[in-house]
């Protein structure tokens, strides 16, 4: 349960990532409200999944998912460049999240 908490809350570190852009400095009020309650869930869950998951493994994980969520929001909803060397790197990142689970 701890590991599907914590790659929800990984997601959630993406959603608050997108409306903290969208809020234009917290000028906009629905983008600066789903990045306030996305925070606290996404934080909460963080807590919740670090009872049971080493703090290293969890926060590396929660912090991988959202930077790879992030980037990809960027990359294909967002008109970021897609360029091989960063779909590259966003592998590499998949790959040591990937290891940390395997090797827990």
């Amino acid at each position: 349960m701890a590991w599907i908490v914590l790659v929800l809350s990984g997601i959630l570190e993406t959603v608050w990532a997108v409306a903290l852009d969208r809020s234009a400095g917290f000028t906009r009020p629905l983008p600066s409200a789903v990045f306030a309650v996305a925070l606290l869930l996404s934080m909460a869950g963080l807590g919740y999944a670090l009872r049971e998951i080493p703090v290293g493994t969890g926060y590396a994980v929660w912090v991988g998912i959202g930077a790879v969520g992030t980037a990809l929001v960027g990359m294909v909803a967002l008109r970021e460049p897609a360029s091989l060397p960063r779909i590259g790197c966003l592998l590499l990142v998949v790959t040591g999240v990937a290891g940390l689970k395997f090797f827990h």
